[in-house]
């Protein structure tokens, strides 16, 4: 089996959990990195290509309101908005769910979870979250790159990329 969902980052603040969810996912991701501090995300995501984040609700004893994890949502939100966050909690409060979502969750799975409903989930996050490109944008790229190979030298460039200068002006005009 493949594994090319990249890399996540686990953060809950029960060992055995981390464990578990490890066991599970290691044949899914390249990387699982778990952690039970709240306050190291933001740090590992600056030193960490991270993927996907799988959040745990609720890391203060006794504290099941999901206040903690709705913050750290909304943390790793504001410093990496374009990294997915699942929310993980051990309490089915469907109101807590949808303030999640509302916060920028992109899904939430409820503890004990079922191994390969999680990992269905987890993959089909970040298949959603993988962006198409399209031609037009593919083939702006590829201009880009042909123009700085060049050093700006149109000329190289449009025929390296095997069109006439003109057709190169006209497609620069679209970028």
């Amino acid at each position: 089996m493949v594994n090319n969902y990249g890399t996540i980052l686990i953060v809950d603040d029960n060992a055995a959990v981390l464990t578990a969810l490890r066991f599970c996912l290691e044949g899914t991701f390249e990387r699982v990195i778990t952690t039970e501090q709240p306050d190291s995300v933001l740090k590992t995501m600056a030193q960490e290509e991270i993927d996907l984040v799988l959040l745990d609700m609720n890391f203060t004893l006794g504290v099941n309101s999901g206040q903690e994890g709705l913050f750290w949502l909304r943390t790793i939100r504001k410093h990496h908005p374009q990294v997915p966050v699942v929310l993980l909690t051990a309490y089915a409060d469907v109101s807590l769910a949808v303030r999640g979502l509302k916060n920028g969750a992109a899904d939430f799975i409820v503890k004990p979870w079922d191994n390969g409903e999680l990992v269905r989930k987890l993959k089909d996050v970040l298949d959603q979250s993988a962006e198409l490109v399209t031609l037009d944008e593919m083939e702006a790229g590829h201009i880009r790159r042909a123009i700085d190979h060049c050093h700006g030298n149109l000329s190289k460039a449009a025929e390296m990329l095997g069109i006439t200068r003109q057709t190169l002006y006209n497609k620069m005009k679209r970028l």
